[in-house]
C-alpha cells in the first residue's frame, strides 16, 4: 500500500467552489486527472441496485429534487443534473472505465438501507479494476464487511466529531470519534477530520503506527496540520494553495 501516501487526493474530484464544475462529476474527475491528482469519490446504490457516484442521501442540495438516492431508480437518477449544469450523476462503472488506473482512487462507500448489497456490488466492480484504489466508510459495518469478504483490499475507517448528529446517533459518533469500532473493522488506515488531529484517540493510533489520511484540507492552517500529523491528505482548492507537483506528497 506504499502508493497511498505518495499522492494528494482531490475531494469529490477537482471541483470548483461555485459548483460550476460540480463535485462528483465526470468533469471534476477529469480535471483531477489532468492536474495529476488522485481523488476521493462517493459511491451509493439506487433502488434498482445500480452503483452511482453521489455524496448526499438526498439529491436536493446538488440537483434541487426531493427524495432519497436509494429510493430512486437509475433512470430517475439519470434525469438529474448536477448544480444546474449539464453534468449527470456518473455511474460507478463508467468512472472506473474512464480512470483506467491513471491516478489512485479513494472510494467512500455511503451507508444506506442497501449497505450490504452495496458492499457486494462495489467489491465486485473493484475485483476487476487494475488501478490503485482503497475503500473507506464512516459505517464500521461496511469496513468490517470488507475485512471479512475482501481482506486484501485496502480499507479505511472515516471518523469525525459528529456534532450535527441527532440525539439517537450521538453514541455511534462517539464510538467513531474515539476509534472504538476499530476492533470490529480492523482498518488499514484512519481517515480523520484534519482539525481533530489533537484528539487523544487519533494520536494514540498514530503512535501505534496506524496509517492516517486527513480530510478535508481547505486552507494553509489545515495543510500544515495535515503535513505534520498525517500520511496523506484529501483536499479542496483554496486561494494561494501550494503548487504541488503531480503525484507528489510534497
Amino acid at each position: 500500500f506504499a502508493w497511498l501516501p505518495r499522492w494528494k487526493y482531490a475531494h469529490r474530484g477537482l471541483f470548483s467552489r461555485d459548483q460550476s464544475l460540480p463535485e462528483n462529476s465526470m468533469a471534476a474527475f477529469d480535471s483531477a486527472i489532468r492536474a495529476g491528482f488522485g481523488f476521493e469519490l462517493d459511491v451509493a446504490m439506487s433502488a434498482d441496485h445500480r452503483l452511482v457516484v453521489f455524496h448526499d442521501d438526498s439529491p436536493l442540495r446538488m440537483c434541487g429534487v426531493e427524495g432519497k438516492i436509494w429510493a430512486m431508480t437509475r433512470e430517475e437518477i439519470d434525469s438529474l443534473r448536477l448544480a444546474g449544469t449539464s453534468e449527470r450523476v456518473p455511474a460507478f462503472a463508467d468512472l472506473l472505465a474512464r480512470v483506467r488506473g491513471q491516478v489512485p482512487l479513494i472510494v467512500e462507500i455511503k451507508s444506506s438501507p442497501l449497505r450490504l448489497d452495496l458492499c457486494e456490488a462495489v467489491a465486485f466492480a473493484l475485483d476487476s479494476y487494475a488501478g490503485p484504489f482503497c475503500v473507506e466508510s464512516f459505517d464500521p459495518i461496511i469496513v468490517a464487511w470488507f475485512r471479512k469478504h475482501r481482506p486484501a483490499m485496502l480499507r479505511g475507517q472515516l471518523a469525525c466529531r459528529g456534532d450535527k448528529a441527532d440525539s439517537g446517533r450521538r453514541f455511534g459518533w462517539f464510538l467513531l470519534r474515539n476509534l472504538l469500532t476499530n476492533a470490529l473493522a480492523r482498518p488499514h488506515f484512519i481517515a480523520y477530520q484534519v482539525n481533530e488531529a489533537n484528539h487523544p484517540a487519533f494520536r494514540l493510533c498514530r503512535r501505534l503506527g496506524a496509517m492516517t489520511v486527513a480530510w478535508t484540507v481547505r486552507n494553509e492552517e489545515e495543510y500544515a496540520t495535515a503535513a505534520q500529523w498525517f500520511d496523506a491528505m484529501i483536499f479542496e482548492t483554496w486561494e494561494g494553495m501550494p503548487d504541488w507537483h503531480p503525484g507528489s506528497n510534497g
